[in-house]
């Protein structure tokens, strides 16, 4: 067929006919109609399967998820976490000028001095009574009066001075007419006598009266009812008893009041 014929019917039926640069006269290439549009969605892209369940034995459908990195749960978050009283962290010098400046409670407004305690800061007994009373108050050390007395006679008794021993109070501040300590008081008051035990670390402690009893055992319980028994504060043997200014009033007790001394005189002896 002609060239040039070709190349009409070529053209009339929509076929483009291309030439090589070396001149030879290629196939033509059949135009196969304007290029179709892209569709965003192809009818052929396989959606993902839908999740298979998983079954679950039965002894563990009541367990809760594991979460976190390690498939363990998350910590909580630090607010929500109770915070540390800086006083647990103090030495005895912190500690000290801590109580005397301390503002925790009303009694602050009302108080002469603060009541730290006395004694041996490494001793194997440490004494615990309730609150500072007038002599107290002014003197700012605990157990000074008729009470203070009696409890250095109870000491002696047992072959220990006065200075031989830690005596602390629940209360640091005198409430005022020597009415009983609030429990807010003793709850502002508690982490000062626990550092205190903290750096003591006695060997046994000697709780004297209702009030001193009451709020290290969280009991509400007569001293007469807990003399005798075994108890524990901070993992230290505790023994019950009376107060000194009880047995002034109630001097047909000061014979219990020897029991429960030999009592502690025997626990110290055991951990010894």
């Amino acid at each position: 067929m002609d060239e040039s014929l070709r190349r009409r019917y070529l053209e009339a039926m929509g076929i483009q006919n291309w030439v090589e640069r070396n001149g030879a006269t290629p196939e033509p290439a059949i135009q196969q109609g304007p290029p179709e549009p892209i569709d965003p969605n192809p009818p052929d892209r396989a959606e993902p399967p839908p999740p298979v369940a998983e079954s679950v034995p039965p002894w563990l459908q009541d367990v809760p998820p594991l979460t976190g990195e390690w498939g363990f749960s998350e910590p909580p978050e630090a607010a929500a976490l109770e915070p540390v009283d800086p006083v647990y962290g103090l030495d005895w010098k912190g500690l000290e000028a801590r109580v005397a400046a301390c503002e925790r409670c009303e009694l602050c407004k009302t108080r002469t001095r603060t009541v730290f305690g006395v004694g041996d800061r490494s001793a194997d007994l440490m004494v615990i009574g309730e609150a500072p009373g007038v002599d107290e108050d002014r003197q700012g050390e605990p157990f000074v009066g008729r009470a203070g007395q009696l409890l250095n006679a109870m000491l002696l008794a047992i072959g220990l001075e006065r200075s031989q021993v830690f005596i602390a109070n629940v209360l640091k501040c005198r409430p005022p007419g020597n009415r009983d300590p609030r429990p807010e008081e003793a709850l502002q008051c508690e982490p000062y006598l626990r550092r205190q035990v903290a750096l003591v670390k006695p060997k046994v402690i000697m709780a004297v009266g209702r009030v001193a009893a009451q709020n290290l055992l969280k009991s509400q319980e007569a001293v007469g009812r807990m003399r005798g028994r075994d108890y524990r504060f901070d993992d230290i043997p505790l023994v019950v008893t009376y107060h000194p200014a009880y047995l002034l009033r109630s001097p047909h007790h000061k014979s219990r009041a020897w029991q429960d001394l030999q009592r502690a005189v025997g626990m110290l002896q055991n951990r010894r």
